[in-house]
């Protein structure tokens, strides 16, 4: 098996020299050198650490310490450097820039723009390339997900009724825009949870946590609000669904379940005009 680029390794300093230190790869039982300059210092022989390794400018597979944004089989949103007829290079963290071929563009890009991109490892070439168009990574066929689950998400692209996400790197979802109070951006990471799964595998996402299981964590959120105003905030349910968001950051069907909570627990008085905090602020 040999050493492949954009891989984190368990190492060993082998020797040390005024260049840099020869590395010995757990596995497979292989050495690579590691520039001094693309380390950390005060290593010493014998040291055990984690490496990552890249292809420097000579084409030569090394190591380093510092860990890149992205590494084989993960995704990323990442910042274009430059540009040339053949692609594009994107800056990963390391000196030499991470190439995606303009095959792999999903559009024309800009230098300056940032791209969600995926980072594979090529096998023919040893190279570890980015990758723009990303849906022949994705599948719905056989899902690993259920419904109510907290999942990962990644906003892949805009469409005319929702964001398209990214679901546990795994998956493709749909968050409706009538169901969240924010813009997003492609690259945007979130938590969410599977409203529903249709009969067709497709998979609708909705932001925070499900039902009841995020009352709790919005009741501390909404008892700071009312102390740091003084005890009334002039919110209800019949308020705007953008100014609840944009006060409480959660949706109005949220805020109204958690201030039914609160209510319930005696924490607030809901008034006509607003919800006013009770003489007991813990919750």
């Amino acid at each position: 098996m040999q050493l492949k680029p954009g891989t984190a390794y368990s190492a060993t300093i082998k020797e040390t020299n005024k260049l840099g230190y020869q590395v010995l790869i757990k596995e497979p039982n292989e050495e690579i050198f590691m520039p001094k300059e693309l380390a950390d210092t005060g290593l010493l022989k014998g040291d055990r650490l984690t490496v990552y390794t890249f292809h420097n400018q000579d084409k030569e597979l090394q190591a380093t310490t510092i860990k890149p944004k992205v590494l084989a089989g993960e995704l990323a949103t990442l910042k274009v450097v430059s540009m040339n007829p053949s692609g594009a290079w994107l800056d990963w963290g390391l000196p030499l820039h991470l190439f995606m071929p303009r095959t792999f563009h999903e559009a024309d890009l800009l230098e300056g723009d940032f791209c969600l991109v995926k980072a594979i490892y090529d096998e023919p070439t040893n190279k570890l390339i980015a990758k723009e168009k990303i849906d022949d990574e994705l599948s719905n066929e056989i899902l690993t997900v259920k419904e109510k689950e907290l999942v990962n998400c990644i906003v892949y692209r805009d469409t005319p009724i929702g964001y398209q996400v990214i679901i546990n790197e795994k998956h493709l979802g749909l968050l409706h825009y009538n169901e969240v109070f924010k813009s997003l951006y492609v690259g945007d990471v979130f938590k969410g949870f599977v409203k529903k799964i249709k009969e067709d595998h497709k998979i609708d996402i909705m932001l925070g946590k499900p039902g009841y299981s995020r009352v709790d964590d919005e009741k501390n959120i909404i008892i700071k609000k009312l102390e740091q105003a003084g005890g009334f905030l002039p919110y209800h349910d019949k308020s705007a669904a953008e100014d609840i968001y944009n006060v409480f950051e959660m949706s109005k069907k949220t805020f109204k379940m958690t201030i039914g909570t609160l209510y319930k627990m005696k924490k607030i008085t809901i008034e006509e005009n607003g919800i006013r905090l009770n003489q007991t602020k813990s919750v």
